[in-house]
C-alpha cells in the first residue's frame, strides 16, 4: 500500500486485506473518486493502490476509452489487485513501484489518487514530487488519510489493543496511520500544487459480525502481524478478543472518519 518501509503485508496477508479491509474502505473510495471529477476517457494513476480498490472503482468511471493504472511497492498486493480486476474495462495496468520513482512519463495523468497510502510514505515530499511529475497541468489530485483514531470508535479501541498488546513501539507504529492531513497539504504546496483543500469525512459502517471479522481484520493489517510474531496466533486472539470486548454492545455499526485532500497540479 506504500513504499518498502511502510505499510507492508507478507505471504497471504494481502488475500485478507482484500476481503476484511473493503467494508472500511467502501464510502471512502467512493467519496475518493468522486472528488477527482473523473470523466469517459480519462487517464488515471492509483497511488500506493495496494490491492485496487480506488483503481477499480476509477476505471468504471473512465471507461472503455480511459486509462488507469496503479502503482505499489508491495508485490503481494498487486498480484491480488491483477486477480481482482473484473475485466469489465481495457486492462488496469498494476505496476510494482516506489511511490517516489514512478515508471510513467512526465504529464500523463488526468488525475492521481491515493487511498490511504500517502501517510506510510518514507518520503513525503519525495513521492509529491514525482506524483506532480506525472500530473498534465490542470489536472487533479485526491487522497484521503485516516483522521485522528479517537473520531473512529473502532481505530480509538485497536489502538488500546495494540498498545496493551503489541508494546510502545507497536503503538507508535499504529498512530502513524493518522494526523497525516496537515503534513499532506503542506508538501502538496511545496510540490507545486494549488488549490489545495481539505474536509472531513465521516461515514458509519456497518461491519460483518464481530466474532469473525475482528481476527480477520487484526490478521490483514500489520499490527496484527507484529502481534503474532511477538507472541505467535494466541496473541492475536487475545487482541481479537480485547477489542470486540472494548467495542460498543450490540453494533456492528460504527463512524470512520478520515481527510479528504484534494489539490490542482
Amino acid at each position: 500500500m506504500a513504499d518498502a518501509t511502510g505499510f507492508h503485508l507478507k505471504g497471504s496477508a494481502p488475500e485478507r486485506y482484500e476481503h476484511y479491509v473493503a467494508p472500511l474502505m467502501a464510502p471512502f473510495v467512493t467519496a475518493l473518486v468522486d472528488a477527482a471529477d473523473l470523466f469517459p476517457g480519462a487517464t488515471v494513476l492509483d497511488l500506493a493502490c495496494g490491492t485496487g480498490f480506488a483503481a477499480r472503482a476509477a476505471a468504471a468511471q473512465a471507461g472503455p476509452t480511459g486509462r488507469v493504472a496503479g502503482t505499489d511497492a508491495d508485490e503481494g498486493m498487486l498480484k491480488v489487485a491483477v486477480d481482482r480486476h473484473p475485466r469489465l474495462y481495457p486492462d488496469i495496468e498494476f505496476t510494482a513501484a516506489p511511490a517516489d520513482d514512478l515508471p510513467h512519463p512526465a504529464a500523463v495523468f488526468d488525475a492521481v489518487l491515493c487511498q490511504q497510502g500517502a501517510q506510510f510514505f518514507p518520503d513525503l515530499d519525495a513521492a509529491l514530487r514525482e506524483t506532480a511529475r506525472v500530473t498534465r497541468p490542470g489536472g487533479r489530485f485526491a487522497a484521503t488519510v485516516w483522521s485522528r483514531p479517537e473520531a473512529s470508535p473502532y481505530f480509538a479501541a485497536l489502538y488500546e489493543v495494540v498498545l496493551a498488546h503489541g508494546g510502545p513501539e507497536a503503538g507508535t507504529q499504529y498512530l502513524s496511520a493518522f494526523h497525516a492531513a496537515d503534513r499532506l497539504t503542506a508538501a502538496l504546496t511545496r510540490a507545486g500544487y494549488h488549490r489545495v483543500t481539505r474536509r472531513e469525512l465521516t461515514y458509519t459502517v456497518a461491519l460483518p459480525p464481530l466474532e469473525e471479522y475482528v481476527p480477520g481484520h487484526l490478521s490483514a493489517i500489520p499490527w496484527g502481524r507484529v502481534l503474532t510474531e511477538s507472541g505467535g496466533p494466541e496473541a492475536l486472539a487475545r487482541a481479537a478478543d480485547a477489542l470486540r470486548a472494548a467495542l460498543p454492545a450490540g453494533t456492528t455499526a460504527f463512524p470512520f472518519s478520515a481527510t479528504l485532500v484534494t489539490a490542482v497540479r
